[in-house]
């Protein structure tokens, strides 16, 4: 069988791999179809990739109404202040789907979330797509979202990509404030206990488990998406007001308003 966008390579291909994929046919054939309407569907457009930091506060999220944007994981809490109309959730940690299964469920958006982790918490419904990702200690920039593609332990990495594959030409970062109050090993479950003082909204693990972060890997992640976009003529910027993330073209938040192309009709 030959490699195309609707085929599986196995000429050559080493025994595990041929497992993986046959293991991953059922998806392939049903969600991964699924996903083949995103691609280019928004061809040479920007978008706001909106991240959970604590900078979100010093913002007013309601200028992004008119551009198209990605929200990650648990966004949907600013909606208790915030009107805020987004285009797209995504959410790969299988901590924030379980905490967040009656929200990401009861959205009128589409919201991207990893199979696996979703698997037995999220119900099957038209507005939800489940992506094949796999984690790993090392990872490639995918530009084709209905294969698997890798978390890159950030979510915003799987934003990247949905966003390229999407058509997007320039994406606008904001709220990746890359800065965590924690103490332990990368990727460590711990139960918060009291305010968290790393995401936007003081109860946003709080009294839950998370996993800490991996800033070191999460920066490998970026440099990859970075170099990816150069490459196909895109750009990625960082309108984070005061982020610690030194791997993108830095923007202010106003000038990326009046940079960034709003969406047709706006």
């Amino acid at each position: 069988m030959t490699n195309s966008t609707n085929s599986y390579k196995w000429v050559g291909m080493p025994f595990l791999n041929i497992w993986r994929q046959i293991k991953d046919m059922p998806w392939f054939y049903t969600e991964g179809k699924r996903l083949r309407k995103f691609k280019n569907c928004h061809h040479g457009e920007d978008c706001f990739i909106i991240g959970n930091g604590p900078s979100l506060n010093k913002m007013d999220l309601e200028l992004l109404n008119g551009f198209h944007t990605i929200g990650m994981n648990k966004i949907f809490l600013i909606f208790k202040r915030v009107k805020l109309d987004l285009s797209y959730i995504v959410s790969v940690n299988s901590l924030v789907i379980e905490q967040s299964k009656q929200e990401f469920e009861g959205l009128g958006i589409p919201v991207f979330l990893a199979k696996n982790a979703a698997k037995n918490v999220i119900a099957k419904m038209p507005h939800i797509y489940r992506l094949n990702t796999a984690g790993g200690i090392s990872w490639p920039f995918s530009t084709d979202i209905h294969q698997q593609i890798y978390e890159g332990v950030t979510v915003t990495f799987i934003a990247l990509q949905l966003a390229y594959y999407m058509g997007f030409k320039r994406v606008f970062l904001v709220g990746v404030d890359h800065n965590f109050v924690q103490t332990g090993k990368p990727h460590e479950k711990q139960k918060m206990k009291g305010a968290d003082p790393n995401h936007f909204d003081p109860d946003y693990f709080s009294g839950n488990e998370w996993h800490l972060a991996d800033l070191k890997g999460s920066e490998l992640s970026y440099h990859l998406s970075d170099y990816a976009y150069n490459r196909s003529g895109r750009k990625i910027y960082d309108a984070t007001v005061g982020g610690k993330l030194d791997i993108f073209d830095k923007l202010n938040y106003k000038d990326a308003l009046k940079m960034a192309k709003r969406k047709s009709g706006q």
